[in-house]
């Protein structure tokens, strides 16, 4: 199989800093990190090769610098890593990444044997849209499975893959055919700590880089700040609030009398969720709502 994921290396959120002028993240001087579902989609996509074989290719769009994510994801056991950098796909929102590295992803189908599962994370965290791996889905014309947890099994002979994905209020099971692509959630298994002989390996790898006419992206205006449709009006920090948190004294009091006591409280700071939840005490007089005491 050749497995192929997208990994973005992403600036620490602790010390993320956003341009004045641009509201784009400035990542110069900003530690960065590999986002974290797309480790776990890495993760994933190398039990896959050790369970059924094949090759895991790594890609990712970027500056530069972005090549430290990939030569980590070879200390991890891919076998083969590409980079995307060209001034082109400079401030690329979601719509362009999606061009870029859907149209990257098919040139490696070309060059390196046809992907038969595409993973991404679920989100990133710096921009937590969840909307590119869907995207290059789309471009791609692959069945699309969001939000996994854990890959099940695949079917070689039928070319069919199960996974377990998580749902609201529970999981589901689902199975489709290859090709596919696969957004992953965090957490579902450990990440791995790289093996000696691979970060050596890592180390002498050449990483394969592209610009925009290398990935056969032949309308680089579909890239960066020209092809992104999408415009950040304004960036800033909530404002902090000033009132303080109130405690109330629980000691020595039924559990009943607390929880009348906190609700009181609660409809005295906001009367009008007192009035849009319709409570009325005895009488019809407001206060706290009578309530069946064997309820």
């Amino acid at each position: 199989m050749h497995l192929v994921v997208c990994i973005k290396q992403v600036p620490d959120s602790a010390q993320i800093r956003v341009h004045p002028v641009t509201n784009t993240i400035m990542r110069q001087g900003v530690p960065t990190i590999i986002n974290p579902h797309d480790l776990a989609a890495l993760e994933e996509a190398l039990k896959l090769c050790e369970a059924y074989g094949g090759e895991v290719t790594v890609v990712t769009m970027g500056p530069k610098m972005a090549e430290d994510a990939l030569r980590k994801a070879l200390t991890f056991g891919a076998h083969r890593a590409v980079l995307l950098t060209d001034r082109h796909f400079a401030g690329s929102d979601t719509l362009a990444t999606s061009f870029a590295l859907a149209q990257a992803i098919a040139e490696i189908g070309e060059t390196f044997g046809t992907p038969d599962v595409v993973f991404t994370g679920k989100q990133t965290i710096d921009g937590d849209t969840a909307q590119v791996g869907p995207g290059i889905a789309k471009r791609l014309d692959l069945q699309q499975l969001t939000y996994v947890a854990k890959i099940l099994s695949i079917d070689a002979a039928s070319r069919e893959i199960t996974v377990e994905r998580r749902a609201e209020g529970g999981s589901q099971i689902l199975r489709t055919r290859l090709p596919c692509l696969v957004t992953m959630l965090d957490g579902a298994d450990a990440i791995r700590r790289g093996r000696l002989d691979d970060a050596l390996r890592a180390a002498r790898t050449k990483v394969v880089k592209w610009s925009a006419a290398d990935a056969g992206i032949a309308e680089p205006a579909n890239c960066g700040l020209r092809g992104s449709p999408t415009v950040v009006k304004r960036v800033f920090a909530p404002t902090s609030r000033e009132q303080k948190a109130r405690q109330i004294d629980t000691t020595n009091k039924p559990l009943r009398e607390v929880a009348d006591g906190l609700i009181a409280a609660i409809f005295a700071d906001q009367p009008a969720l007192k009035h849009d939840l319709g409570f009325l005490g005895s009488a019809g007089q407001q206060g706290v709502p009578d309530v069946d005491r064997e309820s």
